[in-house]
This record gives C-alpha cells, structure tokens and sequence, in this order.
C-alpha cells in the first residue's frame, strides 16, 4: 500500500501560465534576434513545456522557434537501476542544431543530472553555439550534485530531503499545477 500526505500546491494552472509568458519574454529580451534560437524539451514535461513556451515566444515575437523533444533515458547515469529495460521513447530533432542557441527546456532542476544527459545526449546530434536552460521549478544549488544552473527559472522552491516536487500537465491528462508532496512509502 502506498501512502502519499502533506500535498502543497505551488503553482497552479494560472501561474503556470504567467511564469511561461515571463520566461519568454526573458528570452527575447536575451537575444538580439530569434533567428538561430531554438527549443528542446527532456521529454516528458520538458517537451510540453517547450512546445507551450514556444507558443508564449511567437504570440510577442512572431517568430516560431523550432521546437523538439529529447529522450535521454540511454544517456542517463543510472539507466541501469532503471530496470532491465528501460523505456525508450523517440527524440523528435527535424532540424539541425549546429551553431544554434538551444534553450533546454525541463520541468524540474534537481540534481542536474538529467541536464548532463541531456547536453551529452544533444552532443550526439550536432554541434550548437550555446546551450541555454529553461526551467520551471528549480529545487535549489544545495541538491546539486553537478555544477548546473538555468539561465531561466520560473520558480525555486527548497525541498527537504523527505519532499518531492511533481509536476502535473494537462498533456499527461491532470489539471497543471505543481506540488511539493511527501516522497511515497511503502506500507507492507
């Protein structure tokens, strides 16, 4: 039996919203043009997103940055305590990333960790100018594991050990919020 308590809502469908308007505006105000930018998302949260920011950077701008999804899961450092098989899904790059600015997009920075495959991952795709990082929730350098921060970040919220931060999209099927919850346990 699994006991989830202690369920605080830190962000909800609205602030999603704004926080997705205010990063995009951050972006084109970075830049002197759009033109060589582009969106990629760590799937799963990180590809719905960047499709959403992408569509935040085009109502300002009118430019639609080209935007796709990156599967990380055979560049991860514990893809083997996974399971024995570990679920792939596709990385969906119909562009060319060389000298291009690539803004990551993910849901959640924790240990960074998931950004290192990421970067290793894109690597395997190209050469980019810069690598930029875009981030909802960023859980704080004190959980960092390695030296990785986001360029923008929607919001930072410190965790303690015994917390988890989910975030819930309306793509996967829940309403959008974000939630700082008690980690799971298992009652035998």
């Amino acid at each position: 039996m699994n006991l989830r308590k202690n369920k605080k809502v830190i962000l909800n469908q609205k602030d999603i919203g704004q926080v997705l308007k205010r990063i995009a505006q951050q972006i084109i105000s970075n830049h002197i043009s759009l033109e060589d930018i582009v969106l990629i998302g760590i799937r799963t949260g990180g590809a719905f997103l960047a499709y959403r920011l992408r569509d935040e950077i085009s109502k300002k701008d009118k430019q639609k940055p080209p935007t796709g999804v990156l599967d990380i899961n055979l560049y991860r450092d514990d893809w083997t305590r996974i399971g024995p098989n570990p679920k792939l899904r596709s990385t969906e790059i119909s562009f060319s990333i060389d000298d291009k600015i690539i803004i990551l997009v993910d849901d959640v920075l924790f240990t960074g960790r998931t950004v290192r495959a990421a970067m290793d991952a894109l690597i395997d795709f190209g050469r980019p100018k810069k690598i930029e990082l875009a981030v909802l929730i960023d859980r704080g350098e004190e959980q960092r594991e390695l030296p990785i921060m986001a360029n923008y970040v929607a919001k930072e919220w410190r965790t303690s050990g015994t917390d988890t931060i989910n975030v819930y999209l309306k793509e996967e099927g829940f309403r959008d919020q974000v939630v700082v919850e008690e980690k799971k346990r298992n009652l035998q």
